[in-house]
Parts: structure tokens; C-alpha cells; sequence
């Protein structure tokens, strides 16, 4: 047995979640679903980012005070778990109590020497909580958001990024610190080979309009919002906690931070610098362990477009579950992201991979259980020998260590492919007048391909893997009804078109 971290990045809450959003959080779900079934010992983690200056703006042009439009925002990426039946350990705000303590204790613990003030000029995007290089910024404009970068000029604690560039790099090298899939780890190679600067890490209180984790013994700064959002990642597990939770303890901290096998950051491409350099070098100074693992994810996009608001693009996952079901909706979702690239949605993909359930998942175990209850008294055999099923699952293991739940997905799939193919080509229908030993053989093989695939397909739709065993267990195997109802026959009411 061993013991696994799986967190998602916590984002910032100045709008509502969309379907983007809740990518992440199904990939960290079906992975911790999937070791958990294997006996591992799991922690699975999400939250919310609260106190990024985007979110004061955010809440002013909303009319409202951060305090509540912010407490708003995060319970409705809190209600992600309900809605899309996830399985998470824990969810945390970086507004609470016990975060603000956990990430002063976090500050104090950083090496005193790689801490200093100096007087900053620089180009910076709200969007990103980030300062930009000339180099880096596109003229004068953020890379990412495309949008015009503010000069700032103040006085501020600054990292010594440049001492751990040496350390960095050796440990993404050798895979100590690892990161995948390969290209993102060459992204972060070639930052470091560019040489790693110190950086700002603390902003005027003025500037952030009082708002976020005060600098202990400063308070004229509060922390950098990208040092107080990754220490969510300790505190959210017991890290300085005074007074310990359920959730929340030291003992929490130590077996799944301090002695973890493994403690995995699963994230957008986007913030792939901060997790893979940036944290690191700061778990370096205050001498903690450091991840074993960063999952680096492409974008999902909307028929080409990334999702924004400003395109009016954004859908919210509750539409899609209304629609599709939740376990299908997860399905759709994660089936449309390649491993190293963005991956689109469009009305086409939705409802394809839809029917990939219901034309291929539904009725195969809908035309096996029916064949069984008609054919073999509602009886499986028990003197046959099961099929040989671990190089399938040897495959899917090896699938799901790359972080590859597209390839897995497909990979299933596939499998409903080979037992259609089965009875396309041997007819067990047809082979009961002539050979009902020979057909019995069949459908009994087939039942157990069906109950791995169901096994197979668990981390991502637990209810319809259950659903599916249980059809073929119990004293008798029972005419099947259908498990996907045909997207025609649902009521698309209020469900926005995909433009």
C-alpha cells in the first residue's frame, strides 16, 4: 500500500466556475478514485483562492464587499463536488484562519537569507499575479491575457530565485521533481537555462488595498498571492495549524506531506513556472519535501475559442450534467483533452462521445444481459476459464502513471469494440439452437470482459460501474433496460448551444 497527495490548483475566484474549471477537478478525482480502489492510503485536495487582487476588482465593479462577493464565488466551486459527484478529502480557503496561520508559519520557515528588500520597478498583469520581463511580455501586453501590463513601482521583499537555479535544475533533470508530460518539463528546462531571477514576494498593503496574508513582522506588505496560494497545499493538511481538525492536523501533515509516496500538483499549463520552480525553491529554503510530482494540463476549448467570458463561450458544468448526466458529462470531459495539447468541446464532440455510452457501453451490457437472461436461464457458467485480463489492465496502469486519461479512456473503449466484435463475429444469439454450450461459454467470457470494463471505467462514472456489476451478479441475470437513454429522448430546455 502507499500513500498518495493528489491536489488540484486552487483558482482565483473572481467569476463563476465553468467547465474549464471543472477539468481539474475531475482528472485529481479519477485519480484518486482509481489508487483508492487499488488499497492505497488517499488524500485528495481542492479549494479556493481568495486573495488575489483580481478578486478585490472584481467584487468593486460587482458592487459588493471582497469579503462577501469572495465567500459567494468559492462556494460555488465548493458545490463542484456535489454536482459532479466527486470524491474529495478536503477543500480548503485561503481566507480561512487557519490558511493565514499555516502561511506566516510558512513565511517564518523560509531561510532568512534568501529574503531581502529592495526598492522594484516593473510590468504587471493582475491576471496572472505576475511581474513579466521585457523579454517576456509581448509588447507591453501579457502573453496569456493579452491585455496591457501595469507598471508598478514599490518597495518589496524579494525571493533569491538565482541561489536554487543550479538545485532546479539537476532535480527536473533527474526526474527527482517530475514533471509530465515530457514537453512541459522541457518548458521549464529552458526557463531555468535562461537564467532564474530573484523575485518580488510581497506586495505593498496599499496596492492590494488591504487585502490578503499579511507579511509576519511587515505590515506594510502582504505575501505575494502566488507564496500564500501554494502553501495551501500544507496548510490544507495541518501545516502550522494551533488548533487541529479533523482535516486539518499535524499528523494529517506528516503522512501526507512529510512521508508520502508520492504528492502530486495537478495543473494548467499556464501555471506551470510557479509550481515547478517557484515552489519548489521555496520548499527548498524552508527545507521541506518537495512534490514528487507536477501533472502539467492543456486548455479545453470551445470550438476552437478559449473559453472567456468576454466571448460569452463560458458554460457552467450544472448546464452539462442537465443534460448529458453527470458520469457522462465527466466521461465527454475528459475524453476531449489530449495528453500534450488543448483539446476542443463542440456540439459534435458532446454528442458523440455520448453515443460512444450509449451505442457502445449500454448496449453491449444490454445485449449481453438480455442474451444471458433469454438464452441461458438468466445463468452465467461457472467451469469457464476467465479471460486473461492483465495485460488489459497493465496497459491501463501504465495509462493513468502518464497521466494520460484520454489515451485510457480510448483504451476502454476499445474494449467495448472487441466484445461487440465478439458477437458480431461468433452470434451467440444465433449459436444457442446449434451449440447452447458453446454459446454459454461466450456470453459467460463476455460478462467478465463487461464487469472489467465496468471496473475500468469506476474512477470516472462509480454509479455506472456499480450499475453494471450489479446487472451481471446476484441468483439470476435479469432482460436488461437501458442505461443511456438516447440523447433525442432528453429534454434540452434551458441547455445553451455550443457557439
Amino acid at each position: 500500500m502507499k500513500t498518495r497527495y493528489f491536489t488540484a490548483s486552487i483558482p482565483y475566484v473572481n467569476s463563476d466556475p465553468h467547465i474549464g474549471h471543472a477539468l481539474e477537478l475531475i482528472q485529481v478525482d479519477f485519480l484518486a478514485r482509481y489508487y483508492r480502489a487499488k488499497g492505497d492510503q488517499v488524500w485528495s485536495q481542492f479549494g479556493t483562492d481568495d486573495n488575489s487582487l483580481k478578486n478585490v476588482r472584481a467584487a468593486a465593479l460587482a458592487g459588493i464587499g471582497t469579503e462577501v462577493f469572495v465567500k459567494e464565488k468559492s462556494a460555488q466551486f465548493e458545490a463542484l463536488e456535489q454536482t459532479l459527484d466527486l470524491s474529495f478529502n478536503g477543500f480548503m480557503r485561503t481566507r480561512a484562519s487557519r490558511h493565514i496561520i499555516g502561511a506566516q508559519a510558512f513565511w517564518n520557515q523560509l531561510d532568512p537569507t534568501d529574503l531581502y528588500l529592495k526598492d522594484y520597478e516593473g510590468l504587471y498583469c493582475v491576471g496572472c499575479e505576475a511581474f513579466y520581463g521585457e523579454g517576456e511580455s509581448q509588447n507591453g501586453q501579457c502573453p496569456t491575457h493579452h491585455k496591457a501590463l501595469e507598471i508598478i513601482k514599490e518597495r518589496n521583499w524579494f525571493f533569491r530565485l538565482s541561489r536554487y537555479q543550479s538545485e532546479l535544475h539537476r532535480l527536473i533533470e533527474a526526474d527527482e521533481l517530475f514533471i509530465q508530460p515530457n514537453i512541459r518539463k522541457a518548458e521549464m528546462l529552458a526557463f531555468i537555462g535562461r537564467g532564474l531571477e530573484d523575485f518580488s514576494l510581497s506586495r505593498s498593503t496599499q496596492r492590494a488595498e488591504g487585502w490578503g496574508v499579511p507579511v509576519p513582522s511587515d505590515s506594510t506588505q502582504v505575501m505575494y498571492v502566488w507564496v500564500d496560494a501554494l502553501s495551501n497545499y500544507l496548510t490544507a493538511l495541518g501545516f502550522g495549524a494551533e488548533l487541529p481538525t479533523e482535516t486539518c492536523s499535524s499528523e494529517n501533515y506528516e503522512t501526507f506531506w512529510t512521508k508520502a509516496d508520492q504528492r502530486v500538483h495537478v495543473i494548467g499549463k499556464d501555471i506551470n513556472r510557479f509550481h515547478s520552480i517557484y515552489w519548489p525553491a521555496f520548499l527548498l529554503s524552508a527545507h521541506l519535501p518537495l512534490p514528487t510530482e507536477i501533472s502539467v494540463h492543456g486548455f479545453l476549448t470551445l470550438n476552437g475559442e478559449k473559453i472567456s467570458k468576454s466571448l460569452g463561450n463560458v458554460i457552467a458544468p450544472e448546464e452539462l450534467v442537465a443534460r448529458f448526466g453527470v458520469e457522462a458529462t465527466k466521461f465527454i470531459v475528459l475524453k476531449a483533452l489530449p495528453l500534450e495539447s488543448d483539446g476542443d468541446l463542440s456540439e459534435h464532440i458532446f454528442s458523440a462521445n455520448y453515443s460512444l455510452l450509449s451505442n457502445g457501453v449500454g448496449n453491449l451490457v444490454s445485449r449481453v444481459q438480455t442474451m444471458i437472461a433469454k438464452s441461458c436461464e438468466g445463468k452465467l457458467r461457472t467451469d469457464v476459464e476467465p479471460w486473461n485480463s492483465e495485460a488489459f489492465k497493465e496497459e491501463l496502469d501504465s495509462l493513468v502513471a502518464n497521466r494520460d486519461f484520454r489515451r485510457y479512456l480510448e483504451r476502454v473503449m476499445q474494449e467495448v469494440e472487441a466484445c461487440n466484435k465478439i458477437i458480431e463475429d461468433t452470434a451467440p444469439f444465433k449459436l444457442v439452437k446449434t451449440d447452447p454450450h458453446e454459446a454459454g461459454r461466450i456470453l459467460t467470457v463476455l460478462a467478465h470482459r463487461i464487469c472489467d470494463i465496468a471496473i475500468a471505467l469506476a474512477p470516472v462514472m462509480p454509479s455506472t460501474a456499480t450499475q453494471i456489476l450489479e446487472r451481471f451478479q446476484g441468483d439470476r441475470i435479469q432482460i436488461a433496460t437501458p442505461m443511456f437513454p438516447r440523447e433525442e429522448e432528453e429534454s434540452l430546455n434551458g441547455f445553451p448551444s455550443i457557439h
